[in-house]
């Protein structure tokens, strides 16, 4: 790990975030910041693409560090725009999953200390997630890549336009528990392994939670070079719902339904099925996942 202070922060805020929680944490850390002598050059998008035009130009504009607000998506989108490069990513957790913060230690719910750990300038380097979609194209990611059941309730939250917040979440669900079936996935890891089974679902970690601490992949680590794959084997529906809150304790691992990997890249096929990374929409699978070594310069405490 290494410091170096910044003297230039810029700061992109989603004000919806979190319930809109966003905008008065990021009001508290832009006056931490400024008390702490770093100058800060404020940036908030119209929407997602203007966002992450702005992050881009931050980035390519000199900016010491680039700092987020916001939750896992807008980690996301900042990945794009640092994502190889020597401008640090600073982040002030205020999202609903906020899982980029629990795997690095960052303070949740204090904007004042999440603020004094970018003006610190304490640096750890780790990988990221590349994702290569059906079309060419590629998509950085930080913490867990799914497909299957996760992504078809994500698929089914994004279409329903009631209730708001988690509640439409946990509204989805229940919908796609009631439609719960076998999912036929083929899964061709770099060694060239090929696995072809039904399963429920099928994620890969760079990090080890996601959905808000769900240690889907407890044992990933965020700087072996490696992505670690949990796939869960298709079962009856009362059995799944038994065995979904292990999830939380990382403990399903064990359970013989359960198979784990670990691999620099994979690729993931399964027809009608879609892929989402840090609880944002990729691209249709088949898609092509790679571990990229110290892509990513993070400020930590």
């Amino acid at each position: 790990m290494t410091a170096r202070a910044p003297r230039t922060v810029a700061l992109l805020a989603n004000p919806a975030a979190g319930a809109g929680h966003a905008a008065p944490a990021a009001e508290r850390a832009v006056a931490r910041l400024r008390a702490l002598g770093v100058e800060v050059e404020r940036h908030a998008g119209r929407d997602a693409e203007d966002a992450a035009r702005l992050a881009r130009e931050a980035v390519a504009g000199g900016a010491d560090a680039l700092a987020v607000v916001g939750g896992d998506g807008m980690v996301n989108l900042a990945l794009q725009a640092v994502a190889g490069t020597a401008v640090p990513l600073g982040v002030v957790p205020a999202g609903t999953g906020n899982d980029h913060a629990r795997e690095y230690g960052l303070p949740r719910d204090a904007p004042e200390a999440a603020a004094d750990v970018i003006a610190a300038g304490r640096t750890r380097t780790v990988d990221l997630g590349r994702i290569t979609g059906p079309d060419g194209t590629a998509h950085w990611f930080g913490s867990v890549l799914a497909t299957g059941f996760d992504s078809l309730v994500s698929d089914r939250t994004n279409r329903l336009r009631w209730p708001r917040g988690r509640m439409r979440y946990n509204l989805a669900i229940l919908a796609e528990f009631a439609n719960l079936r076998p999912l036929p996935f083929r899964i061709t890891l770099a060694d060239g392994t090929v696995i072809e089974r039904d399963l429920t679902l099928a994620a890969v970690g760079n990090t080890r939670s996601y959905g808000g601490g769900m240690l889907i992949c407890p044992a990933a680590l965020p700087d072996d070079g490696l992505l670690d794959v949990t796939l869960v084997a298709a079962m009856p529906r009362l059995r799944i719902a038994r065995f979904f809150p292990t999830v939380f304790k990382g403990t399903h691992v064990h359970h013989p339904e359960v198979e784990t990997h670990r691999t620099p890249s994979l690729r993931i096929e399964s027809p009608g099925i879609t892929s989402y990374a840090d609880g944002e929409f990729i691209a249709p699978l088949p898609v092509e996942v790679t571990a990229v070594p110290n892509a990513l310069r993070l400020l930590v405490p």
